[in-house]
C-alpha cells in the first residue's frame, strides 16, 4: 500500500533539514532569477561543476535585465565549458521575453514560467516551488530514480508510459498546507538531495534513506534494477578536419558556427578554407602539420577533431589572409591572450591552450615550432 503523501513528505522534510545539502549559492534565496539560472545550469550538469560557473555568471549578469541586453557572444563566453549550449541561448531568449512581455519582472504563474524558452514542466515546478512557495511537482533525473524505486515503477523513464506513471506519483505525493508542511521548497530540495545522495544510481545507501522502510524496490530486492537503464545502442562516430591557422601577429583564426547545430553560436576552428588558399598551404614546405586527433563525446555520438596546424608566416600572406580580409563576419582573428573572452567549445579551448603553452612561443619568432604535448 503506498504511503500517505503527508507521511512520505514529513520524513523527507525532516531528513533534509538535518542531512540534506545546504550552503549552496542558490539556496536561501527567493530571487527567481537566481533560482532559474541555477535550475538551467544544473540540467545534465553536476553541482560541483556548476558552482564556479554560476558565481561567475552572476557577476557578469546580476539580473534579468543585464542578461537580456548582453551580446550573445558574452553570454556564450560566460557559459563556455558547461556544454549543452542551447541552454545558454534559451536562457537569453527567456530573459528577453521576461523584459518584453513581463516588464522585466520574472513571472510568478506556473503557465507563464513554463512558456519561457528552455523551461520544461519539472524546471517550472522547481522555480515556482523555490521562488514562490507554490505546490508543483518536479521530475528531474534524480527524482525519477527516487520515485521509481520507492513506488516500484519498472522500466526506463524515457518510455512515455513509465514517464506518465512517474508524474502521477510525483503529483500524488506532494504535501499540502493542511498536512503541516507548507514549505514546499524544503520538500522539493529533499527529493533532489535524496537522489543525488543516498539514492544514487550505483551503490545506493539505503541505510541512510528516510523512506527506505516502505521502498518497493528495496523490499523486493530490486534496487539495482529500478529504474531500468536507457536501452543500449551503438554510439555513432563522426570525424572532422579543422584548420588551426596561426598568425604570430594576429593569433588564431576562428569561425562562428551556425545555430542551431552542434556548438551553434560558438566560435570554433574552420572546417573549410578557400581551395586556392588550401593549395598554397599544402605546397609550402613545413607550413602544414597535422596534430593528434581530439576526441569529444556528445550525448548521441562521438566526434573526432583532426587539427591541421598552419604557421602562416611560412606561407605567402596575401593568399592565406584572403578568407578573412574579404570581410566575412563569421570569421575573425583572436589573440591567444584574449581567448578567455570568446565562447569556445571545450575541446577547442583545450586544444588552443595546449598550443599556446607548447608552441606559440617558437612560432611567434618565425621558427619551426616544437609540438611537445600535441602529437
Amino acid at each position: 500500500m503506498p504511503p500517505a503523501a503527508s507521511d512520505f513528505a514529513a520524513r523527507l522534510v525532516a531528513w533534509q533539514r538535518t542531512s540534506g545539502r545546504s550552503g549552496l549559492p542558490w539556496q536561501d534565496t527567493r530571487d527567481p532569477y537566481r533560482i532559474w539560472l541555477s535550475e538551467i545550469m544544473l540540467q545534465q550538469t553536476q553541482v560541483a561543476t556548476v558552482i564556479p560557473y554560476y558565481l561567475r555568471f552572476l557577476q557578469r549578469f546580476p539580473d534579468v535585465a543585464s542578461l537580456a541586453s548582453a551580446p550573445l557572444d558574452d553570454v556564450l563566453a560566460a557559459w563556455s565549458g558547461l556544454g549543452y549550449y542551447a541552454r545558454a541561448r534559451c536562457l537569453q531568449r527567456a530573459a528577453l521575453q521576461v523584459v518584453e512581455v513581463h516588464g522585466g519582472r520574472f513571472p510568478e504563474g506556473f503557465d507563464e514560467v513554463l512558456a519561457l524558452p528552455g523551461i520544461g514542466r519539472s524546471t517550472a515546478g522547481a522555480i515556482c516551488a523555490f521562488a514562490f512557495g507554490q505546490r508543483h511537482a518536479i521530475l528531474d533525473g534524480n527524482v525519477k530514480r527516487v520515485l521509481a524505486r520507492h513506488a516500484g515503477i519498472e522500466g526506463w523513464a524515457g518510455e512515455p508510459a513509465v514517464l506518465a506513471a512517474l508524474w502521477q506519483v510525483s503529483v500524488a505525493r506532494l504535501p499540502g498546507v493542511a498536512d503541516g508542511h507548507p514549505d514546499i521548497g524544503t520538500y522539493t530540495q529533499a527529493l533532489m538531495d535524496l537522489g543525488a545522495g543516498p539514492c544514487a544510481r550505483s551503490r545506493p545507501r539505503c541505510g541512510e534513506c528516510p523512506v527506505a522502510t516502505d521502498c518497493a524496490a528495496r523490499l523486493s530486492g530490486r534496487v539495482a534494477a529500478i529504474p531500468a537503464p536507457r536501452p543500449k545502442r551503438d554510439m555513432p562516430r563522426r570525424s572532422s578536419a579543422v584548420w588551426l591557422l596561426v598568425d604570430p601577429s594576429r593569433g588564431v583564426l576562428l569561425e562562428r558556427r551556425a545555430a542551431p547545430g552542434i556548438w551553434g553560436g560558438l566560435w570554433s576552428l574552420p572546417e573549410a578554407i578557400d581551395a586556392q588558399v588550401e593549395a598554397r598551404i599544402r605546397a609550402t614546405d613545413g607550413a602544414l602539420q597535422p596534430l593528434a586527433p581530439v576526441e569529444h563525446a556528445f550525448t548521441h555520438f562521438r566526434l573526432t577533431l583532426e587539427p591541421l596546424l598552419v604557421w602562416m608566416h611560412l606561407v605567402d600572406r596575401p593568399g592565406v589572409a584572403a578568407p578573412v580580409e574579404a570581410g566575412e563576419p563569421s570569421r575573425r582573428w583572436v589573440a591567444f591572450d584574449r581567448l578567455e573572452d570568446v565562447a569556445l567549445p571545450a575541446p577547442v579551448r583545450v586544444l588552443l591552450a595546449a598550443l599556446h603553452a607548447n608552441v606559440v612561443g617558437d612560432g611567434s619568432r618565425g621558427m619551426q615550432p616544437r609540438l611537445t604535448g600535441l602529437q
